[in-house]
């Protein structure tokens, strides 16, 4: 442990009376052994093939990364376009990505909770809270403009998820238990909210706000999809290559050149294929439809800021430490009650959003909201490859394991097998990605010195 051995300065032996023994800075914490593995493709090679000799080498000793899942994805991809052509129609790929928006939504904020080895079971209705003030609020008598009650229904989840943060941090509770009574009381408050408002009929909430539903249920022109695609790939490859020139010139370990052009070209081969699918006109008779659905754009950029966040930020590399190793964080300075309660209520926050979404995409909110969102927000990010023991997963995890539970449940809708059959195929799925979870964990640990 960093207590315990000597300071280089001092020269002074942490056995010696009265030695001052420092911990190191936390931005010089060594980073979790996971992702020390998963950076050592790029750390040890100099050239594209010596990077995927290594990756190779990772996958045989069972660090398989996001592969698995890839993999299974095109499984299920074959099964349901094998069992019925319209899966991998465009107007079909088109909903299939607006059904997965709201399951990526919430896995990405069960990410920040799985990464400090917590969970979140009270976001679906956190959710439902959040999305019932933003419907409320733009409707008769209030009437605000659609801006201020997006940003009403995020300040209000957000603040709900700093308070259970609160509560686990300050009072050591189970993160279970608070999130478990969170689930069954935010209901309550729901359905309070719901009595209260005199828009809600029912207990729902419609909407007729134009920019609410064009959230997920417009679409943008073709033109502007390509513009849009065009930027998202010039803006990607730019900051990947300036980002490996400013590290290289810096003296740090950086990818090979090589690897960084092939992410880039990844990029680009997927954003044209995702703009050509959508500019198919997807509409029937004399009425046109076409376009990228404005979920995506959105979506992207939650990913970028997520992702960003997580992975270049000195919070992210605490949120990792800590779930590496909690009593090593704290050690080294990391004020790990602020750290965690703060990554509740991004869970929080990504709980508005994915209600935000889910509003959008329904065109109402009301209190009976499937509870099994938070199922499923668990599965996407776990299926995905996110560690339910902390310390690994990131929000490409959420979107791999939120677009596999998509696919299953339009795929299963689509072949007519119902709700039962989407529940048996999903828990599967899951008991897999776990299971693969754990046997990589217990060999990483087995090769371990």
């Amino acid at each position: 442990m960093s207590g315990s051995q000597p300071n280089p300065e001092s020269g002074a032996d942490p056995g010696t009376p009265g030695a001052v023994v420092t911990a190191p800075a936390p931005e010089d914490m060594p980073a979790p052994a996971d992702a020390t593995l998963a950076a050592s493709s790029e750390v040890v090679a100099n050239s594209l093939g010596e990077y995927a000799t290594a990756w190779w080498r990772k996958v045989r000793s069972g660090d398989s990364g996001v592969l698995p899942v890839v993999i299974g994805l095109v499984a299920i991809i074959i099964v349901f376009e094998l069992r019925t052509t319209l899966f991998l129609s465009a107007g079909n790929i088109v909903n299939l990505f607006n059904q997965a928006v709201v399951f990526i939504m919430f896995a990405i904020g069960e990410v920040f909770v799985l990464l400090l080895g917590e969970i979140d079971l009270s976001m679906v209705f956190v959710a439902g809270i959040g999305a019932g003030l933003m419907a409320a609020l733009v409707a008769p008598p209030y009437n605000l403009p659609w801006w201020l009650a997006i940003l009403a229904g995020l300040t209000a989840t957000t603040a709900i998820g700093l308070i259970s943060g609160t509560l686990i941090t300050r009072l050591r509770l189970p993160a279970f238990i608070v999130t478990l009574a969170g689930y069954i009381g935010w209901q309550g408050v729901m359905i309070w909210m719901f009595d209260t408002f005199p828009i809600a009929v029912g207990g729902v909430i419609s909407i007729s706000n134009r920019v609410l539903l064009d959230l997920v249920g417009g679409n943008m022109s073709p033109t502007a999809s390509w513009i849009v695609m065009a930027v998202v790939v010039i803006g990607f490859a730019g900051y990947s290559i300036i980002r490996d020139i400013r590290r290289k010139a810096q003296g740090l370990v950086t990818p090979p050149m090589g690897l960084t052009l092939l992410k880039a070209g990844v990029v680009a081969i997927a954003g044209v294929a995702l703009v050509l699918i959508c500019n198919v006109n997807r509409g029937t008779g004399t009425q046109k439809v076409s376009g990228v659905p404005w979920s995506i754009p959105i979506l992207l950029v939650v990913f970028g800021a997520t992702s960003f966040l997580l992975a270049r930020t000195r919070f992210g590399r605490y949120i990792y430490a800590i779930g590496g190793n909690t009593e090593a964080a704290r050690r080294a300075g990391i004020n790990t009650r602020l750290i965690r309660t703060i990554a509740f209520g991004l869970t929080g926050l990504m709980a508005g959003i994915a209600g935000l979404m889910y509003l959008s995409q329904i065109g109402s909110i009301a209190t009976d909201i499937d509870p099994t969102y938070v199922l499923y927000a668990v599965a996407a990010a776990v299926i995905g490859g996110t560690s339910l023991y902390g310390g690994r997963g990131k929000p490409l995890h959420a979107v791999l394991g939120g677009i596999v539970i998509a696919a299953v449940y339009n795929g299963i809708y689509l072949i007519g097998l119902g709700a039962a059959a989407t529940y048996m195929v999903t828990g599967v799925v899951l008991l897999v990605a776990v299971t693969v979870d754990s046997v990589a964990r217990r060999g990483g640990q087995r090769a371990a010195p």
